[in-house]
Protein backbone atom coordinates (compact mmCIF):
# COMPACT_ATOMS: atom_id res chain seq x y z
CA UNK A 1 0.00 0.00 0.00
CA UNK A 2 2.87 2.80 1.16
CA UNK A 3 4.62 1.61 -2.65
CA UNK A 4 1.47 2.33 -4.77
CA UNK A 5 1.25 5.79 -2.74
CA UNK A 6 4.56 6.78 -3.27
CA UNK A 7 4.06 5.67 -7.25
CA UNK A 8 0.82 7.90 -7.56
CA UNK A 9 2.69 10.78 -5.06
CA UNK A 10 5.59 10.93 -7.60
CA UNK A 11 3.16 10.45 -10.90
CA UNK A 12 1.33 13.46 -9.32
CA UNK A 13 4.53 15.82 -8.34
CA UNK A 14 6.55 14.75 -11.93
CA UNK A 15 3.60 14.75 -14.08
CA UNK A 16 1.22 17.66 -12.88
CA UNK A 17 3.02 19.71 -10.95
CA UNK A 18 6.68 19.50 -13.00
CA UNK A 19 8.80 18.31 -9.67
CA UNK A 20 10.42 14.48 -9.82
CA UNK A 21 12.61 14.47 -7.24
CA UNK A 22 13.91 11.19 -7.97
CA UNK A 23 15.02 12.36 -11.61
CA UNK A 24 16.96 14.87 -10.08
CA UNK A 25 18.54 13.02 -8.04
CA UNK A 26 19.73 10.52 -10.61
CA UNK A 27 20.72 13.77 -12.70
CA UNK A 28 22.35 15.10 -9.99
CA UNK A 29 24.28 11.74 -10.08
CA UNK A 30 24.97 11.16 -13.51
CA UNK A 31 26.50 14.75 -13.60
CA UNK A 32 30.33 13.54 -13.59
CA UNK A 33 30.43 11.35 -16.22
CA UNK A 34 29.13 13.50 -18.56
CA UNK A 35 31.13 16.44 -17.23
CA UNK A 36 34.40 14.10 -17.84
CA UNK A 37 32.81 12.92 -21.48
CA UNK A 38 32.56 17.06 -22.27
CA UNK A 39 36.23 17.75 -21.35
CA UNK A 40 37.48 14.98 -23.53
CA UNK A 41 35.42 16.09 -26.42
CA UNK A 42 36.38 19.48 -26.07
CA UNK A 43 39.97 19.04 -26.13
CA UNK A 44 39.25 17.38 -29.45
CA UNK A 45 36.84 19.36 -31.08
CA UNK A 46 37.86 23.02 -32.84
CA UNK A 47 34.20 23.78 -33.58
CA UNK A 48 31.25 25.50 -32.36
CA UNK A 49 29.70 23.25 -29.29
CA UNK A 50 27.13 23.97 -27.21
CA UNK A 51 25.88 22.04 -24.36
CA UNK A 52 22.57 19.74 -23.91
CA UNK A 53 22.60 17.37 -21.56
CA UNK A 54 21.09 13.93 -22.34
CA UNK A 55 21.67 12.43 -19.11
CA UNK A 56 18.92 9.49 -18.73
CA UNK A 57 19.19 7.78 -22.43
CA UNK A 58 22.45 5.97 -21.91
CA UNK A 59 20.50 3.80 -19.05
CA UNK A 60 17.62 3.35 -20.56
CA UNK A 61 16.71 0.59 -22.82
CA UNK A 62 16.57 0.90 -27.07
CA UNK A 63 12.59 0.32 -26.80
CA UNK A 64 9.75 0.57 -24.61
CA UNK A 65 7.53 -3.03 -25.85
CA UNK A 66 5.87 -3.20 -21.73
CA UNK A 67 3.87 -0.78 -21.87
CA UNK A 68 0.28 -1.45 -22.25
CA UNK A 69 -0.22 1.44 -24.45
CA UNK A 70 2.29 -0.30 -26.85
CA UNK A 71 0.20 -3.68 -26.54
CA UNK A 72 -3.56 -2.46 -26.93
CA UNK A 73 -2.30 -0.01 -30.02
CA UNK A 74 -0.60 -3.10 -31.83
CA UNK A 75 -2.82 -5.70 -31.12
CA UNK A 76 -6.25 -3.68 -32.47
CA UNK A 77 -4.82 -2.61 -35.32
CA UNK A 78 -3.40 -6.08 -36.14
CA UNK A 79 -7.06 -7.19 -35.45
CA UNK A 80 -8.37 -3.69 -37.60
CA UNK A 81 -6.04 -4.87 -40.67
CA UNK A 82 -7.35 -8.58 -40.61
CA UNK A 83 -10.73 -7.58 -40.74
CA UNK A 84 -11.21 -4.48 -43.21
CA UNK A 85 -14.18 -3.27 -42.12
CA UNK A 86 -15.72 -0.70 -44.23
CA UNK A 87 -15.42 2.27 -41.99
CA UNK A 88 -13.87 2.25 -38.92
CA UNK A 89 -14.30 4.69 -36.26
CA UNK A 90 -12.36 5.42 -33.41
CA UNK A 91 -13.12 7.54 -29.71
CA UNK A 92 -10.36 9.25 -27.87
CA UNK A 93 -7.13 7.11 -28.66
CA UNK A 94 -3.97 8.28 -28.85
CA UNK A 95 -3.51 10.02 -32.06
CA UNK A 96 0.09 9.63 -32.23
CA UNK A 97 0.19 5.97 -31.15
CA UNK A 98 -2.96 3.95 -32.16
CA UNK A 99 -4.65 6.10 -34.78
CA UNK A 100 -1.03 6.60 -36.48
CA UNK A 101 -0.89 2.57 -36.53
CA UNK A 102 -4.37 2.24 -38.45
CA UNK A 103 -4.05 5.65 -40.61
CA UNK A 104 -0.68 3.78 -42.24
CA UNK A 105 -3.06 1.11 -44.23
CA UNK A 106 -6.69 2.36 -44.26
CA UNK A 107 -8.57 5.23 -43.37
CA UNK A 108 -9.60 5.93 -39.92
CA UNK A 109 -12.61 8.37 -38.56
CA UNK A 110 -11.62 10.17 -34.68
CA UNK A 111 -13.93 11.61 -32.66
CA UNK A 112 -12.51 13.83 -29.35
CA UNK A 113 -14.00 16.10 -27.26
CA UNK A 114 -11.45 18.18 -27.87
CA UNK A 115 -11.06 20.00 -31.24
CA UNK A 116 -7.72 18.42 -33.77
CA UNK A 117 -6.51 20.78 -36.08
CA UNK A 118 -4.27 18.80 -37.67
CA UNK A 119 -4.34 17.80 -41.25
CA UNK A 120 -3.45 13.76 -41.09
CA UNK A 121 -3.71 11.73 -44.39
CA UNK A 122 -5.96 8.93 -43.96
CA UNK A 123 -7.73 10.84 -41.18
CA UNK A 124 -10.93 12.30 -41.04
CA UNK A 125 -11.43 14.71 -37.19
CA UNK A 126 -14.46 15.27 -36.18
CA UNK A 127 -15.28 17.07 -32.41
CA UNK A 128 -17.90 15.23 -30.64
CA UNK A 129 -18.78 14.62 -26.99
CA UNK A 130 -19.95 10.87 -26.95
CA UNK A 131 -22.10 11.43 -23.47
CA UNK A 132 -24.26 13.62 -25.29
CA UNK A 133 -26.39 11.43 -28.29
CA UNK A 134 -27.28 14.56 -30.35
CA UNK A 135 -23.26 14.86 -31.22
CA UNK A 136 -23.66 11.37 -32.67
CA UNK A 137 -24.04 10.94 -36.75
CA UNK A 138 -26.08 8.96 -38.84
CA UNK A 139 -29.43 7.25 -37.52
CA UNK A 140 -29.28 4.99 -34.26
CA UNK A 141 -31.33 2.43 -35.51
CA UNK A 142 -29.46 1.81 -38.40
CA UNK A 143 -25.85 2.32 -37.03
CA UNK A 144 -23.04 4.27 -38.11
CA UNK A 145 -20.33 2.02 -38.80
CA UNK A 146 -18.99 -1.47 -38.90
CA UNK A 147 -15.68 -1.17 -36.29
CA UNK A 148 -15.36 0.99 -33.61
CA UNK A 149 -12.66 1.26 -31.24
CA UNK A 150 -12.39 3.62 -27.66
CA UNK A 151 -8.55 2.79 -26.11
CA UNK A 152 -7.72 4.09 -22.49
CA UNK A 153 -10.24 6.57 -23.20
CA UNK A 154 -14.39 5.77 -22.01
CA UNK A 155 -12.41 5.99 -18.03
CA UNK A 156 -12.36 9.70 -18.56
CA UNK A 157 -16.05 10.14 -19.45
CA UNK A 158 -17.61 13.18 -17.12
CA UNK A 159 -14.67 13.64 -14.88
CA UNK A 160 -13.56 16.69 -16.75
CA UNK A 161 -9.80 16.05 -17.40
CA UNK A 162 -10.35 17.20 -21.49
CA UNK A 163 -12.65 19.30 -20.95
CA UNK A 164 -15.73 17.74 -20.91
CA UNK A 165 -18.70 18.22 -18.52
CA UNK A 166 -18.56 16.98 -15.11
CA UNK A 167 -21.09 13.85 -14.73
CA UNK A 168 -21.00 10.77 -12.66
CA UNK A 169 -22.21 8.70 -15.53
CA UNK A 170 -20.92 9.89 -18.09
CA UNK A 171 -19.22 6.33 -18.71
CA UNK A 172 -21.91 4.65 -18.81
CA UNK A 173 -23.68 7.34 -21.38
CA UNK A 174 -20.66 7.11 -23.42
CA UNK A 175 -20.48 3.32 -23.64
CA UNK A 176 -23.99 3.41 -24.87
CA UNK A 177 -23.80 6.05 -27.11
CA UNK A 178 -21.22 4.22 -28.79
CA UNK A 179 -23.19 1.28 -28.92
CA UNK A 180 -25.47 2.85 -31.14
CA UNK A 181 -22.52 4.06 -33.52
CA UNK A 182 -21.84 0.24 -34.35
CA UNK A 183 -24.28 -1.71 -37.22
CA UNK A 184 -25.26 -5.18 -35.95
CA UNK A 185 -22.54 -7.83 -36.54
CA UNK A 186 -20.17 -4.98 -35.80
CA UNK A 187 -16.68 -5.08 -33.52
CA UNK A 188 -15.92 -3.20 -30.83
CA UNK A 189 -12.78 -2.87 -29.35
CA UNK A 190 -12.54 -1.26 -25.97
CA UNK A 191 -10.10 -0.94 -23.35
CA UNK A 192 -10.11 0.40 -19.40
CA UNK A 193 -8.83 -0.02 -16.31
CA UNK A 194 -10.24 -3.13 -14.94
CA UNK A 195 -9.59 -3.91 -10.75
CA UNK A 196 -11.60 -3.01 -7.88
CA UNK A 197 -14.27 -0.67 -8.93
CA UNK A 198 -13.29 3.35 -8.00
CA UNK A 199 -13.37 7.03 -9.64
CA UNK A 200 -9.96 8.26 -8.86
CA UNK A 201 -10.76 12.20 -9.57
CA UNK A 202 -10.13 13.61 -12.21
CA UNK A 203 -7.57 11.33 -13.97
CA UNK A 204 -10.20 8.12 -14.58
CA UNK A 205 -11.98 5.08 -13.12
CA UNK A 206 -10.96 1.66 -12.97
CA UNK A 207 -13.73 -0.48 -14.07
CA UNK A 208 -15.09 -4.17 -12.53
CA UNK A 209 -15.01 -6.13 -15.21
CA UNK A 210 -18.76 -8.15 -14.54
CA UNK A 211 -19.81 -5.01 -13.83
CA UNK A 212 -18.57 -3.43 -17.46
CA UNK A 213 -20.14 -6.15 -19.26
CA UNK A 214 -22.99 -5.81 -17.81
CA UNK A 215 -23.60 -2.26 -18.93
CA UNK A 216 -22.40 -3.65 -22.37
CA UNK A 217 -25.06 -5.78 -22.42
CA UNK A 218 -27.71 -3.55 -21.81
CA UNK A 219 -26.90 -1.89 -24.99
CA UNK A 220 -26.57 -5.07 -27.69
CA UNK A 221 -22.98 -5.71 -26.80
CA UNK A 222 -21.89 -9.46 -26.80
CA UNK A 223 -18.47 -10.30 -25.36
CA UNK A 224 -16.39 -12.16 -27.94
CA UNK A 225 -12.79 -12.31 -25.83
CA UNK A 226 -11.09 -10.80 -23.35
CA UNK A 227 -7.57 -9.84 -23.20
CA UNK A 228 -5.67 -8.64 -19.87
CA UNK A 229 -2.44 -6.79 -19.93
CA UNK A 230 -0.49 -6.41 -16.49
CA UNK A 231 2.94 -5.83 -16.12
CA UNK A 232 4.32 -6.01 -19.81
CA UNK A 233 2.73 -9.55 -20.12
CA UNK A 234 -0.26 -9.98 -22.23
CA UNK A 235 -2.92 -12.34 -21.02
CA UNK A 236 -6.25 -14.33 -22.58
CA UNK A 237 -8.04 -16.23 -21.09
CA UNK A 238 -11.80 -17.69 -21.08
CA UNK A 239 -13.90 -14.59 -19.14
CA UNK A 240 -15.35 -16.89 -16.66
CA UNK A 241 -16.91 -15.73 -13.82
CA UNK A 242 -14.08 -16.66 -11.32
CA UNK A 243 -11.33 -15.02 -13.74
CA UNK A 244 -13.66 -11.93 -13.76
CA UNK A 245 -13.82 -11.98 -9.55
CA UNK A 246 -9.65 -12.60 -9.44
CA UNK A 247 -9.74 -9.46 -11.94
CA UNK A 248 -12.24 -7.50 -9.75
CA UNK A 249 -10.63 -7.96 -6.49
CA UNK A 250 -6.99 -7.19 -7.82
CA UNK A 251 -5.67 -3.31 -8.03
CA UNK A 252 -4.98 -3.12 -11.91
CA UNK A 253 -4.74 -4.28 -15.15
CA UNK A 254 -5.97 -2.88 -18.35
CA UNK A 255 -8.41 -4.61 -19.59
CA UNK A 256 -9.55 -4.89 -23.60
CA UNK A 257 -12.55 -6.48 -24.22
CA UNK A 258 -13.57 -6.88 -28.26
CA UNK A 259 -17.72 -7.05 -28.75
CA UNK A 260 -19.85 -7.89 -31.26
CA UNK A 261 -23.25 -5.96 -31.43
CA UNK A 262 -25.94 -8.47 -31.27
CA UNK A 263 -28.22 -8.23 -34.90
CA UNK A 264 -31.58 -8.14 -32.20
CA UNK A 265 -30.25 -4.53 -31.03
Amino acid sequence: MIRQWLIRLQWVLDVQFGLAPDRLLKAVLKMPRFLGEWLAFRRAWSGELRLMPCLHDRSAEGGDARSEYFWQDLLVARAIHDAAPERHVDVGSRVDGFVAHVASFREIEVFDVRPVRSEVPGVVFRQADLMRAESLPGRPEEGYCDSLSCLHALEHFGLGRYGDPIDPQGAERGLANMATLLRPGGRFYLSVPIGRERVEFNANRVFSPRALLDLAGASGLVLDHLVVIRGGQVLREAATEAWLAELSSSEYSLGLFVFVKSPRS
